[in-house]
């Protein structure tokens, strides 16, 4: 982000150190968030290469189920949680989900029975709720111009590839290592959780929710932010003055809700099972899997720095996001055919690329017509929408995998939904493009 993004209005604004200021105190401490909550939310794809030798009940339909019913919980508090924050202070309720996602993590070394592994899942999903509807929606729109946002958010966003890029190397060591007399899965979730626990009150004391808020922001620079964030809002309320109820049931709302729906059927199939996906595969041992699963990662991560910069650049935001999600159509449908590991590697790369590529443009596109309590609640509803595909994903892999022996037919269906979802955004307004400030 360079200093042309904002124009100066005030010669005693030095913009490009404010841009570095706020990516220190603003996105960075988000982006460790989300990297800890991403590592605690899918640490059970790696766990499962193992938790079969403790686990016998643990059959693939099983494994899917305990994976996406993770977003049962996420989504019965999703709206609630997301309309609470817009009415306290976010801060403190982005740190009391942290904590209690931690202590849930750790408990999940104590189970022992199928029921107590979806007790488990769905707490976290419960304690996890509203995360990303409140930072997408409250937070980066409090300390970001439109213009600025999609590469705020893609920058932030680069914290799930990145927390994979970790987590997979990290797994492959846990998963070997004995912690205070815990060995394998169970190390990996308690070491995975602490971390959770311990940011909880360095985020709550780190950032702040407006730049009024923030010492190290200058008089001139708090006036400058206020006055452009209210000119946007006037612009929001002379297109439409939105309730939170009318955001909910608005058309475009809920087109954006069916589009996300069908990407994150794909999204979460495939992060949950990539690793025994990759094993099946590869026929590589856990160790080697997880090591490797660091490549396709970069490779996405790469795309979605790119798909951020590029947005911008371009004043466009439908088909940087279309064209990913065509990328991880050809991933799934091309995956299963792979006649050698090297190219099955290949082919989960182009899938990551599609799945996360365009993720941080996707989530400024609520925000070009909402602001407020009813874009924290729009946001709920989406995210909402598209976790319930987080269940449907991974079940449906594991149920297909489980009474066929193949996850080819579920690749298939998952490809599909994708192509689906890159068609459907390309019927969106164009008014969902960036505007000028």
């Amino acid at each position: 982000m360079n200093s042309s993004t904002l124009e100066p209005q005030s010669g005693d604004i030095n913009f490009r150190d404010f841009t570095k200021r706020r990516m220190l105190h603003v996105v960075l401490p988000l982006f460790i968030v989300s990297i800890i909550a991403f590592l605690d939310r899918v640490n059970i794809a790696y766990a499962g290469l193992t938790m079969k030798e403790n686990l016998p009940w643990l059959t693939p339909e099983v494994f899917g189920m305990g994976a996406g019913i993770f977003f049962i919980g996420y989504v019965l508090f999703e709206v609630p949680a997301s309309l609470i924050a817009a009415r306290c202070n976010a801060m403190h309720w982005v740190a009391r989900i942290m904590f209690s996602w931690g202590l849930v993590c750790i408990l999940m070394t104590t189970m022992t029975t199928e029921l107590e592994f979806y007790v488990y899942r769905f707490l976290l999903g419960l304690c996890e709720a509203s995360l990303y509807p409140v930072i997408y929606s409250l937070l980066i729109p409090n300390w970001f111009l439109p213009k600025e946002r999609a590469k705020a958010i893609s920058l932030m966003l680069t914290s799930l590839l990145f927390s994979n890029i970790i987590g997979g190397p990290l797994a492959g060591i846990l998963l070997d290592t004995t912690f205070f007399g815990l060995h394998g899965w169970r190390t990996l979730f308690i070491v995975e959780a602490i971390p959770a626990v311990i940011f909880a009150f360095i985020f709550a004391f780190w950032m702040k929710e407006r730049p009024e808020h923030a010492s190290w922001v200058t008089n001139a620079e708090k006036v400058y932010i206020k006055a452009e964030l209210e000119k946007e809002e006037q612009q929001k309320q002379a297109i439409k003055k939105y309730t939170t109820w009318q955001a909910l049931k608005d058309p475009k709302v809920l087109r954006l809700a069916l589009i996300y729906f069908l990407w994150v059927i794909g999204f979460w199939g495939f992060s949950f099972w990539m690793p025994q996906v990759l094993k099946s595969l590869s026929g590589w041992p856990p160790s080697v899997v997880a090591w490797s699963i660091a490549i396709p990662m970069t490779a996405a991560l790469l795309v979605q720095i790119y798909c951020g910069y590029s947005s911008e650049k371009r004043n466009e935001k439908r088909w940087h996001v279309a064209t990913t999600l065509f990328i991880g159509t050809i991933g799934f449908l091309a995956t299963p055919h792979s006649p050698s590991p090297e190219v099955s590697l290949f082919f989960i790369c182009l899938t990551a690329v599609g799945v996360y590529g365009g993720m941080g443009v996707w989530w400024t596109m609520p925000t070009t017509f909402l602001s407020g309590a009813a874009a924290a609640g729009a946001m709920g509803l989406i995210n909402s929408s598209g976790n319930m595909g987080g269940w449907v994903g991974p079940y449906m892999l594991g149920f297909i995998n489980g009474h066929t022996g193949s996850f080819a037919y579920g690749y298939y269906v998952m490809g599909a939904c994708m192509f689906l979802a890159g068609l459907l955004i390309l019927t969106l307004p164009k008014s969902m493009e960036h505007k000028e400030d």
